[in-house]
């Protein structure tokens, strides 16, 4: 991509560049430009040291590291092996509704994700609030179909209970009430690794490996990590707490979203190194208006890429490498980084402590309608129990 960097050096003392002539690059270091062993800690200052912005080669070099694409590594090694286990997970689904059902797809009406009916899904470790927490609406003795009922007049043998239908060995019995007590909290994790169906599957790991790729070489694997799953997980907590509890959710969508998020926190960083920097905000608007109509759609779960998106754009704040050509620069960067992590810290409890109330979305009445759309054929109130498959 054919970016100029472009260095401001205003008369205030406070905003005079780190380096005199931070752009000037020529093509005889072209050598210096190169991927430097991450192994060795004497060329970026060790983890830490390239996280706070002491990296220790010169600024120019990497703000033309940054004008090719050179990030901290050459390839995303993460977001290969997650898109290995997310493909084997999806031939998993599809080997497990055939051994109970005798198909390996269920009915297009049902799922035209071309995946597994819901109820395997949900038994496979979909996010689904009845299996994490007791739900008056749908307690851990309400009957439904089991997944290889018959779509009339199943028999007696063919209807299984909300605990059946959860797995991973039931639920415990509260001693105080002597009541089921759902508790299965990895849901908030675990809908990230499954999918709804093939066509799901494909979407997402095509958006992973290109975009959260590109998020991965330019962070590094283990802040990579962090972002990944920390955006995840939140959509799931978001979610769980606003989106109807009777509807399962799975995808990776959420932790995707947030990939997005951190190339805006990028873009903003480095406004002033970025070549038209408002063309590629436009782009930037474009795809998350694309991202949250998709959300609007029967059976996609907003919550996942909105959730996903507010807790990237937190995390690429703190932990993306950023390019500070001037001492004010580096000064805003450092405030918004510690004033992040708390506010991360806070939504997560608030959120988690909302979640395990009677009705998390009595505190805020309106959220729903943030991933659903009132129509004859979308309600947005009730249980939403209809077993049909949230993809995110």
């Amino acid at each position: 991509m054919n970016r100029h960097s472009r260095v401001d050096s205003p008369n205030d003392a406070h905003d005079a560049p780190l380096v005199s002539n931070a752009a000037d690059m020529h093509g005889t270091r072209r050598r210096d430009l190169e991927y430097a062993d991450p192994n060795n800690m004497n060329n970026k200052g060790g983890i830490f040291g390239r996280w706070v912005d002491r990296d220790r080669d010169p600024i120019e070099q990497r703000i033309e590291r940054r004008k090719r694409g050179i990030g901290r590594q050459s390839r995303p090694y993460v977001v290969w092996i997650l898109t290995v286990i997310m493909v084997a997970l999806m031939i998993f689904e599809l080997v497990k509704n055939y051994q109970v059902t005798g198909f390996a797809f269920a009915k297009p009406a049902s799922n035209p994700m071309i995946g597994p009916q819901s109820i395997e899904l949900v038994s496979l470790g979909a996010r689904f609030p009845p299996c994490m927490k007791f739900v008056t609406d749908v307690p851990p003795t309400f009957q439904i179909n089991c997944a290889n009922a018959s779509d009339t007049n199943p028999l007696p043998s063919q209807i299984c209970s909300i605990e059946d239908i959860c797995g991973f060995g039931g639920f415990p019995t509260d001693t105080a009430t002597g009541l089921k007590q759902p508790n299965q909290w990895f849901r908030f994790i675990t809908p990230i690794f499954l999918h709804a169906g093939i066509i799901h599957l494909l979407l997402n790991m095509f958006a992973q490996v290109i975009l959260s790729g590109q998020v991965e070489k330019e962070m590094g694997s283990v802040g990579f990590i962090i972002l990944y799953f920390a955006a995840g997980i939140f959509g799931n907590v978001l979610g769980g707490n606003f989106a109807l509890v009777g509807r399962p959710s799975v995808g990776a969508s959420g932790a995707i979203v947030g990939t997005l998020a951190v190339l805006w926190v990028d873009l903003m960083a480095h406004w002033k190194l970025e070549y038209k920097p408002w063309i590629k905000l436009i782009g930037h608007i474009v795809n998350l208006i694309l991202v949250v109509g998709l959300g609007y759609v029967p059976g996609v779960d907003n919550f996942s890429h909105l959730g996903g998106f507010l807790m990237g754009l937190i995390c690429g704040i703190i932990l993306l490498p950023i390019i500070s050509t001037t001492k004010t620069h580096r000064t805003i960067v450092w405030v918004l980084r510690i004033a992040m992590i708390p506010v991360a810290i806070v939504l997560f409890v608030v959120l988690i402590r909302n979640f395990y109330t009677g009705d998390p979305s009595q505190a805020c009445s309106w959220c729903r309608y943030l991933s659903c759309i009132p129509t004859a054929s979308n309600s947005c109130s009730g249980t939403g129990l209809t077993v049909t498959t949230v993809s995110n």
